[in-house]
């Protein structure tokens, strides 16, 4: 298993990525980039540390990273869910797409190799590399928001959503874009594909491919990143350490060997790999136990802002406080309900009950909103009555009315004001006003999640019940 130190050293690759109209020098030093790649880093050294308990034997008898591999029992599965716990709590649930996401992805793509055809040793091959090299994966499988009404086959342009231009003996070139590669300025390499529905028409872009992101013609647009924007760590405390920021991948007539490719021109294998092979329900399931994580720090913060006001034992706060542990208790026990209810599939894979994780999904865009909501109505204009920055906490003119004026009883200035700019970075800045977007559309548009959630659910037995009970009268019935 690589450490953190390793992982920073493979950023410097010359990779293209853009901000502002320039390439960036050095990802793993740049001030958008070093915080997050500094805190991913910091998740390597977490693994290969034999006390964290996320380690368990490779195949080959070394030692690797238990949440790059399937899941093959139920102590495999419960074992998954500590060491992603464990990789959450370090970020506090604010790393959304940290390396155990697309991880279990390929775990799952690889304990199904059949889903995949021709293409089946390569999956397994990448799969084993991703293991034995301790490799960090993001993936852009959403294509360009050009229209929403039609796909990529009906759209003006030569190859808007990455396709194929070119079929070569010993690869094919791809030209267009894909989106939204979170993450993908500090991964190591990038899944490409689409899980939006493709029609027949679109077997261009029928794709599943994996490369380095320094790959010769690929190119990273990245959104505006808020950690340069912030003051320090003090003002910023959220900003400042999981700012992944998010990019637009565009092909430059990339080439890629045909080893790296995983569907090709293939409608039904691209939504197969994600749902054929328990690849959605593992990855999500890991993304629920990030979330849940997330929501338990909210619910900690909405608790501490209470009790540093003095408004702990009001009726109405203890209602909106036993509210926000309703909310975040039912995402704790649909991750837990999803554990209880798996079972291997035909390949050995043990998959989380679906009918639990899409359930909780199918939520998760109100959930969020609600969670904020409670905690700034906690807050109130206390997020916004703080100091400027940190330096009115060290400078000896502005500091003695600080301490005067803004504080708590039994809560010094100094920590009232640190724990309201860590409220405000929850909820106002820049970064907040993203999570909570991330939030909302982070498994695709809440019509499609609760579509997920209405499949899964299980009508039939419901259905049953009720006609059971229908027919057990009639209009004649006393």
């Amino acid at each position: 298993m690589r450490s953190g130190s390793q992982y920073l050293s493979a950023l410097d690759d010359g990779r293209r990525v853009y901000l502002d109209g320039k390439r960036v020098d050095g990802v793993a030093r740049h001030p958008a980039f070093a915080p997050i790649a500094k805190t991913v880093s910091e998740l390597f050294d977490l693994a290969a540390d034999p006390a964290s308990g996320m380690t368990r034997p490779g195949p080959d008898g070394d030692v690797v990273n238990r949440l790059f591999t399937a899941p093959r029992s139920r102590e495999d599965l419960t074992a998954f869910r500590e060491a992603a716990t464990t990789w959450a709590r370090h970020t506090h649930g604010w790393v959304g797409r940290s390396p155990d996401h697309v991880g279990a992805f390929l775990a799952a793509f690889a304990s199904h190799p059949d889903v995949f055809g021709d293409y089946a040793a390569n999956v397994t091959a990448f799969q084993k590399r991703v293991v034995e090299e301790d490799l960090y994966l993001s993936y852009a499988i959403i294509p360009p928001q050009v229209s929403r009404a039609t796909t990529a086959s009906a759209w003006d342009g030569d190859l808007v959503q990455v396709g194929v231009a070119e079929e070569r003996a010993d690869g094919i070139v791809v030209r267009g874009a894909q989106m939204l590669a979170t993450g993908g300025p500090v991964a190591d390499e990038i899944l490409v594909s689409c899980i939006k529905p493709l029609t027949p028409e679109d077997t261009d872009f029928a794709l599943s491919f994996v490369l380095p992101v320094d790959t010769e013609g690929l190119k990273l647009y990245c959104r505006r990143p808020y950690a340069p924007a912030a003051t320090s760590h003090y003002d910023y405390p959220l900003t400042t350490r999981f700012d992944e920021t998010d990019a637009l991948l565009i092909f430059d007539d990339v080439f890629v060997p045909w080893d790296r490719v995983f569907v090709y021109r293939d409608v039904a294998g691209v939504r197969n790999q994600f749902f054929a092979t328990g690849a959605h329900v593992l990855g999500n399931w890991q993304a629920q136990i990030r979330f849940s994580v997330k929501l338990q720090f909210l619910a900690g913060l909405a608790r501490k802002v209470a009790a540093v006001n003095g408004v702990d034992r009001f009726p109405g706060v203890v209602e909106k406080l036993g509210e926000l542990a309703s909310l975040v208790s039912l995402v704790e026990s649909a991750v837990l309900a999803a554990e209880y209810t798996a079972s291997p599939d035909s390949a050995g894979l043990w998959r989380p009950g679906s009918r639990a994780l899409y359930g909780a999904m199918g939520l998760q865009s109100e959930l969020y909103p609600r969670v904020l909501a409670i905690l700034r109505d906690l807050v109130g204009g206390g997020v916004l009555q703080v100091p400027s920055s940190v330096a009115d906490m060290t400078t000896p003119e502005t500091r003695a009315d600080i301490d005067r004026y803004i504080y708590s009883p039994g809560t010094p200035a100094a920590d009232r004001v640190k724990l309201f700019k860590l409220a405000w970075d929850a909820v106002g800045s820049e970064f907040a006003g993203r999570h909570h977007q991330y939030e909302l559309f982070y498994a695709g548009a809440p019509f499609v999640v609760k579509g997920y959630s209405f499949r899964n659910y299980g009508f039939d037995g419901p259905l049953s019940e009720v006609d059971r009970f229908l027919a057990g009268y009639s209009e004649d019935s006393q």
